[in-house]
């Protein structure tokens, strides 16, 4: 179905007179695509989805989720997880703490993934993990750690990658089991995280359009991955105030592959490896 700027706007002005959501900065693009997926999801014109939202809290809720999920999967490039191995993370390897955010991080596959390599540095003792997302739901998956196993099963690839495997010597192979991590249960098709991983976590619902800080915490490492792509340019660099503001001088900010700093913050940055470092 063809959904025009009018059509963007009056969604974009229910929901935000109906709720604290704001999506007016949102990427048109992004805001077109996954609209036209929930109208013909639902069967719905512009019209009766927004005299839905305006009758329905519960709903409103649901389309708020519906647009602004991202995915994730284990290890996720591979090659940004080797850059954090060899070249980002040791540079932090002698302070008594690190501070580690991931603001969007979804169903908490790359929170996890963070801390099994910060534990195979012997870092993941002395390192503090927080996690926010705007949708709640993703953080209860996050917070159980259990995800289908035929859905996940092709990502963990990505781990042999990263874990057991050497980017600069490929004789080079750790011996490091799946079960020293998740339990991979076939018949019931889960892939279940241990307890070393799921109590280390601080998750907490956050809006990175209007929200400050969430925990009061300067942080080292910042990882926001395909996050910034859905927000357009001015929403974007008032995200990376947020993160420059709450990094700790050095500190070191994370995005997706196909994500940069433009405009006035990207002087306030300097690129090395495959990040964002403050000045």
């Amino acid at each position: 179905m063809e959904i025009g700027s009018q059509d963007i706007q009056a969604f974009i002005n229910t929901v935000k007179s109906l709720s604290d959501y704001d999506f007016t900065d949102y990427s048109d693009k992004s805001l077109k695509r996954r609209l036209s997926k929930i109208l013909l999801d639902g069967n719905l014109t512009t019209g009766s989805l927004l005299e839905k939202i305006k009758e329905d809290k519960a709903f409103l809720e649901k389309i708020v989720k519906d647009i602004t999920v991202n995915t994730t999967e284990l290890f996720r490039d591979p090659a940004i997880w080797h850059s954090l191995r060899y070249d980002i993370l040791p540079l932090y390897q002698n302070q008594p703490c690190i501070n580690i955010w991931h603001p969007g991080c979804s169903t908490g596959q790359e929170v996890f993934s963070m801390m099994i390599l910060l534990n195979e540095m012997g870092l993941l003792q002395k390192s503090r993990i927080f996690a926010t997302d705007i949708n709640g739901d993703v953080l209860d998956v996050a917070r159980e750690g259990v995800y289908k196993y035929r859905f996940n099963k092709s990502y963990l690839g990505n781990f042999d990658t990263v874990i057991r495997g050497n980017p600069h010597d490929s004789n080079t192979c750790f011996d490091v089991p799946y079960s020293k991590y998740f339990h991979v249960d076939k018949t019931r098709d889960n892939i279940r995280m241990k307890k070393l991983l799921l109590e280390k976590p601080v998750y907490k619902k956050h809006d990175l359009v209007r929200d400050p800080n969430p925990f009061g915490q300067m942080y080292d490492l910042i990882i926001c991955r395909n996050v910034i792509i859905y927000f357009n340019y001015e929403l974007q660099n008032k995200v990376f105030k947020l993160f420059l503001d709450n990094l700790t001088r050095g500190g070191c900010l994370v995005l997706g592959v196909h994500e940069t700093i433009l405009g006035p913050f990207a002087t306030r940055f300097e690129k090395k490896y495959q990040a964002y470092f403050k000045k």
